[in-house]
């Protein structure tokens, strides 16, 4: 029947099978789950890294959108590990002609006692008005979170997530007050360093 169709030209009749076995094969692959990479360890993290990013801020009329130069550089340190990173922000002064700022953390962290998630060295009481820093591997991703509460009883949450990727490192950088997200930033960074 499938010959009559074509006419009885095995070559055509060839062609359609074979493009038939393509159009399965295509779908069936499609159709399967993509692997996620695998997980990695904090030495992934190693190096040192440098980028650039945008952030973007719910707070500031005349600042919602700015642009940052990135730094990071994570290293061992005994059981556990330390990140340093310094951010120059335009978010100041006059909007045509924005002040920069520079801002650097480092923070030190070692085992926690739970598989993957790291404590701050010098963990401090929040209540305190100071930081409480923890950080976890998720995948690719390694999160560093640190909570602060406010005077007032409120609290301030900031979240940083740098993924590895094969270019380099993303960065999805979200602050919080009282649950509200305030500000934003999305970076790209390249490994300039053991």
């Amino acid at each position: 029947m499938l010959g009559t169709v074509l006419g009885g030209n095995p070559m055509r009749l060839f062609a359609v099978l074979a493009a038939a076995v393509l159009l399965f094969t295509a779908s069936a692959q499609a159709q399967q789950p993509r692997r996620a990479p695998a997980p990695v360890g904090i030495s992934a993290f190693y190096g040192e890294w440098r980028g650039s990013g945008i952030s973007e801020s719910n707070i500031s009329t005349n600042f919602r959108l700015t642009a940052r130069d990135l730094d990071v550089t994570v290293k061992p340190d005994g059981e556990g590990f330390v990140i340093s990173w310094t951010t120059v922000q335009r978010q100041s002064g006059d909007p045509n002609n924005p002040t920069a700022e520079r801002k650097a953390t480092t923070i030190r962290f070692v085992p926690s006692g739970r598989a993957g998630i790291w404590k701050e060295v010098d963990a401090r009481d929040p209540l305190a008005s100071d930081r409480y820093a923890w950080a976890a591997i998720h995948g690719q991703t390694l999160t560093v979170q640190s909570l602060a509460i406010r005077d007032d009883g409120g609290y301030d949450m900031q979240v940083y997530d740098r993924t590895l990727e094969p270019t380099g490192m993303k960065l999805d950088f979200t602050a919080f007050s009282d649950g509200s997200q305030r500000r934003t930033a999305r970076g790209r960074l390249v490994k300039v360093a053991q």
